[in-house]
């Protein structure tokens, strides 16, 4: 295993470029987690899924959703875990305020699972791509307030530069943000969610390159638009530090249907995946009655 902070030096003319690509040279790369014994899952809920009765901000609205009541919900639904994406959250939250929402998590016996950011590493140098390395940086110290162990990245779109560079702008991020991540132990997942990582080898690849073991991949089910999705989540799940599971599927070339559930998650334990399968729901329908019923067709498959 590579020491806790290894680095990769990656150069290329003009600028950064990835090493250790897929069927590269494999003593470089990072492989997969070494997971001990059988796969173990626990069921969770990811805030998001209240997008619509969250206000943005995290400011209050009558009769709809703050993070309190999200913890509540929860707690009431027998959920292990709760994601808190941290778009709910006031923009200036006092570190207080997250403490007493640690505390009102611990009470309910909810465990909090992770946050979410939503960052783009695949600007150039200069004050947007400082701006966004800043923010992840300041939630992986509110992560540790939460006793959050994961937060979720992203990699980001191309922003008037080569997919190569962007590759290398976002495994530098990567590297720099999960040496701050690392010294304090929380996770960083990089999810599969469109721009730069559309393709799961594409995925994999930015993660190896990374060498640090405390950053891995959000594995979310339901984004991937390839031919054969299922394959993409097998590729994807030893590399999984969090899964989001969204119920539903959108293979290429074909309507969005409703996800094969004893395929995903025999795919998850044949990985050896231990963790989180935190439900991310993205329907139109009400949340306040699907959410329940997925939760409970998840269920079953959770061991």
């Amino acid at each position: 295993m590579p020491s806790l902070l290894s680095r990769r030096d990656f150069v290329a003319s003009g600028g950064l470029a990835v090493v250790g690509l897929i069927g590269g040279v494999q003593s470089q790369a990072v492989e997969p987690f070494d997971h001990k014994g059988p796969s173990r899952l626990r069921l969770g809920l990811a805030a998001y899924s209240f997008r619509d009765q969250f206000k943005l901000g995290g400011k209050d609205v009558s009769g709809a959703m703050d993070m309190f009541r999200f913890i509540d919900f929860c707690a009431e639904h027998r959920c292990d875990g709760a994601e808190l994406t941290s778009y709910y959250f006031p923009e200036a939250v006092e570190d207080i305020e997250i403490l007493q929402l640690r505390r009102h998590a611990h009470l309910r016996g909810v465990t909090v699972s992770g946050t979410a950011v939503g960052n783009d590493f695949c600007h150039p140098t200069g004050s947007k791509r400082s701006a966004n390395i800043a923010s992840v940086k300041e939630w992986i110290r509110r992560a540790v307030l939460l006793g959050a162990p994961h937060i979720r990245v992203f990699a980001g779109s191309l922003h008037g530069t080569s997919e190569a560079e962007a590759k290398g702008l976002t495994i530098a991020a990567l590297e720099e943000c999960g040496e701050v991540a690392a010294k304090v132990g929380i996770f960083l997942g990089v999810e599969n969610h469109g721009g730069i990582v559309h393709r799961a080898e594409s995925l994999v690849e930015i993660v190896r390159a990374v060498k640090n073991p405390w950053v891995g991949i959000n594995l979310d089910s339901g984004n991937f638009f390839s031919e054969d999705p299922y394959r993409d989540i097998a590729l994807c799940a030893p590399w999984a530090v969090n899964v989001q599971f969204k119920g539903k599927i959108h293979p290429a070339g074909q309507k969005e249907q409703k996800a094969d559930y004893p395929r995903t998650f025999k795919i998850l334990r044949d990985s050896g995946y231990q963790g989180f399968v935190t439900l991310e729901y993205e329907l139109p329908e009400d949340p306040f009655i699907e959410v329940p019923r997925i939760l409970e067709a998840m269920r079953p498959f959770m061991g």
